[in-house]
């Protein structure tokens, strides 16, 4: 391999020529004394963004996932409240986060032991085994882990389980669970017995058990409820399970649901199912993903919001997004103005060189219609109401093609062509395949 160094003619030269240009003088002096994004801001298109919207069916306040990576959490149940306020003539209602992110987490410990005796006969340094290690415990997920989870485990009210400073906080109960979990894994692997392995999985699910119940309460295994409706009338369902519970208040089919994505990647073809190898949080069950044009995406947002319902949308949120605005836009920002150069990297590519993935799922509540065609989308983020129109934000279309990769779309709103496709045997893409980021 040829050894590049940069000599020190070279430093000295690139120096003159940066004191030579008033342009990049002039961009110095702006950028080292405010943010870079303040001085790439395009005016023009932040004075163009306008919030109204054609059709919008969000009438109650946002939610908070605080100092957690619960968005796909959030922004699920977010989807089912909407029907279940509905439902109870309220005008606000939340479901319980803290209930959903127990057992996930406590599920999550499964699959991880899981897939620790699975690859138990590889090397410790492979690649696998490493991803394995790396990145267990976050607070990431998937539509599919969503409907797993309420399928499996039901759903309670926030009063039922309220949130806690850890569930609001989870950098310090992930910790101690990553930290049984490796010790766990070491002792999985040394094990030279399936009996060895079964109790060493026993206790080891029964340690994160109790670290998950004291960080975050004990789910209950039932409740008494009742309320009071905006029309001021009491209503009382007495004494229910989780599970009676989502079957009462979840007014949507969860299984009438599929995962489309937009994966321009030349190694992903249209048309094809894929999963991600070791994408999951409850042992049995498979992320499924349909590899569709980001014009069937539109199509089946539009629908569904037309039709009354949000949609279950993840994307790379914070590319070129203004966080106080609440605006985003595909050239919101104008980086290679300020740094006189070109960034070029279409989507396919930016996935293939690690420039984006999936980071955060929310919910559209709202599409602006032009003779038929999406202008902009409204979108219900849950970082709280500080930010934006009280946490509310203005997605312009360009920014969907670029940023967007993936929503939750019900099999009713498909093409035939589409549902056909949905029945491909799907493609195992890597475990460290950037269409499994937003559960990292």
């Amino acid at each position: 391999m040829t050894d590049h160094t940069i000599e020190p003619d070279a430093l000295t030269q690139l120096r003159k020529n940066f004191l030579a240009n008033p342009a990049y003088r002039l961009a110095q002096n702006a950028v080292t004394t405010t943010t870079i994004d303040d001085v790439a801001l395009d005016r023009e298109i932040v004075t163009r963004i306008d919030p109204s919207v054609s059709i919008r069916l969000d009438d109650w306040p946002v939610t908070n996932q605080k100092k957690s990576g619960r968005c796909w959490m959030f922004a699920g149940l977010n989807l089912l409240r909407a029907g279940a306020m509905k439902k109870m003539n309220l005008a606000d209602f939340e479901f319980s986060q803290n209930y959903v992110l127990f057992f996930d987490k406590i599920e999550r410990v499964n699959y991880y032991l899981d897939a620790i005796l699975a690859t138990k006969g590889a090397d410790a340094d492979d690649r696998t085994v490493a991803f394995l290690h790396d990145t267990l415990m976050g607070d990431g997920g998937q539509w599919n882990m969503f409907v797993a989870l309420v399928t499996k485990h039901g759903l309670v009210p926030k009063s039922a389980m309220p949130e806690t400073e850890s569930s609001s906080a989870t950098a310090k109960m992930n910790a101690s669970l990553r930290a049984v979990l490796h010790q766990g894994a070491k002792e999985l692997r040394d094990a030279t017995s399936p009996e060895a392995e079964a109790a060493i999985r026993d206790d080891v699910i029964a340690t994160c058990y109790r670290i998950l119940a004291i960080h975050l309460g004990t789910p209950p295994d039932s409740f008494l409820w009742q309320w009071t409706d905006k029309d001021k009338v009491f209503h009382r369902d007495g004494e229910l399970t989780p599970l009676e519970f989502a079957g009462r208040y979840v007014t949507v089919e969860l299984g009438d649901y599929v995962c489309l994505v937009d994966d321009p990647r030349a190694s992903s073809p249209r048309g094809r199912t894929f999963t991600v190898d070791f994408l999951g949080n409850i042992v049995g069950e498979r992320v499924t993903y349909l590899n569709v044009e980001p014009g069937v995406l539109k199509a089946a947002a539009a629908t569904a919001l037309s039709s009354g319902e949000p949609v279950w949308f993840g994307c790379d949120v914070g590319k070129q997004m203004q966080r106080d605005l609440g605006f985003w836009d595909a050239h919101l920002y104008d980086y290679g103005a300020v740094y006189d150069t070109e960034f070029a990297l279409d989507k396919a590519a930016r996935l293939d060189y690690h420039e984006t993935q999936m980071t955060h799922a929310m919910l559209l509540t709202g599409v602006d219609l032009h003779d038929g065609a999406p202008r902009r989308w409204r979108v219900e983020n849950s970082w709280g109401d500080e930010h934006a129109e009280k946490g509310f934000y203005t997605m312009n279309d360009s920014w969907f093609d670029e940023y967007v990769f993936e929503i939750a779309a019900r099999r009713s709103d498909l093409p035939a062509e589409v549902l056909a496709a949905l029945d491909t045997e799907p493609i195992v893409l890597p475990a460290w395949d950037p269409m499994g980021a937003l559960a990292r």
